[in-house]
């Protein structure tokens, strides 16, 4: 899992520079999770970390550099994404 959130983390802080090491490492880990929660609650086939994989990556292509205004709007986030313990595994 390492080696997927680490690449992840990178592509992120590509796409934004307002982003910290530990703020888009987090990020990571939330999509990530949510993702595949999301999937397991309705039922659907587990298709695996490389899927799984893509889907962040669409998500940091398609709103990466927006991330750090949804932090700024969305309270239960900013504390989480501010907290100084930032990573959440």
């Amino acid at each position: 899992m390492e080696t997927y959130f680490e690449r992840l983390t990178n592509e992120l802080l590509k796409k934004n520079d307002f982003l910290n090491y530990y703020q888009a490492r987090t990020w990571i880990e939330l999509l990530w999770e949510d993702f595949e929660t999301t999937r397991a609650q309705a039922g659907e086939q587990y298709l695996g970390k490389n899927v799984t994989e893509q889907v962040v990556l669409q998500f940091i292509s398609n709103y990466g550099d927006k991330l750090h205004e949804f932090i700024a709007s969305n309270p239960k986030y900013k504390d989480l994404l501010d907290s100084k313990d930032y990573l959440i595994h």
